[in-house]
């Protein structure tokens, strides 16, 4: 990589991600064939984080600053270091690491670039990669441009009642959040399709943009879960909403032709469940 700095430009910050995100996959293969065990546990047992976690994150971290030195990071396992461009770096470095733990392929690796504070109610979406490291897969947008999938457009689904929806979600890792996420999905369940639970955000919003879902929800996912992946979604179409619920979020991501019913359903659940 040479050591001239990168331009801010969304493609160039785009082209950055991915030579990045890149080198991260193979190293999370590299490390996954080696034998992965637990290093330390976060909220609960379940939320576990591996040494590949913290090696990975270390790298994309390193690779960042010797490319855009004056740009802010947020990655999950080392945190925040504060910059002066006004862009922020938002990293999951092995998003899915159950997955991950197990064997399973469903992980990945996100970096995206936002602008401004790195809250996702706030921030200005530029660009996003995420790689399926198990697979190869490589997806990746700018703000506003084409989403796409080892270069090949990607467009969102279009279903056309929720009857027809193909619904991805996720669960925390506490049980009592799990006891209300379980409650949701059972008044849910009975008015779509059918629903999906792969265990990695990123590669669920990605999902959505491929249209191998229809949309995904999920309630306390991270910034770093869904920034890269947001951003490939939206610019394939999907739209992205996220509401209040308690002292939590809740994200949407979902095919227009669904998505008002959709999130005025998962809000009526969410309320009924929580009580508010």
């Amino acid at each position: 990589m040479s050591n001239a700095p990168v331009s801010a430009a969304p493609e160039a910050l785009a082209d950055l991600a991915e030579a990045i995100a890149r080198e991260a996959a193979a190293l999370a293969v590299q490390r996954r064939a080696e034998g992965v065990e637990v290093a330390d546990r976060k909220s609960s047992i379940a939320d576990v984080v591996t040494a590949a976690d913290r090696e990975v994150e270390a790298l994309i971290r390193r690779r960042i600053s010797e490319a855009r030195p004056d740009d802010a990071f947020l990655g999950e396992e080392s945190g925040t270091a504060t910059g002066t461009s006004g862009l922020t770096w938002v990293v999951d470095p092995i998003d899915g690491t159950v997955n991950y733990l197990y064997g399973s392929p469903a992980y990945a690796v996100s970096i995206g670039v936002v602008r401004g504070v790195p809250d996702p109610a706030m921030w200005e979406p530029v660009a996003g990669v995420v790689i399926a490291p198990a697979t190869g897969q490589v997806y990746r947008a700018v703000a506003g441009g084409v989403a796409t999938l080892d270069g090949r457009p990607l467009t969102v689904a279009a279903p056309e009642s929720l009857a027809e929806t193909l619904v991805a979600t996720g669960f925390g890792y506490t049980a009592e959040r799990r006891w209300e996420q379980a409650a949701v999905l059972a008044g849910l369940i009975t008015e779509v399709r059918d629903v999906r639970r792969a265990g990695a955000a990123a590669l669920d919003c990605c999902a959505v943009a491929a249209g191998t879902v229809d949309a995904y929800y999920e309630r306390g996912i991270n910034p770093w879960d869904m920034a890269a992946g947001s951003i490939v979604a939206a610019a394939a179409g999907a739209d992205v909403r996220t509401w209040e619920v308690g002292d939590t979020r809740s994200f949407l991501f979902a095919a227009p032709s669904i998505v008002e019913d959709l999130a005025t359903l998962v809000r009526t659940l969410e309320d009924d469940v929580l009580g508010d």
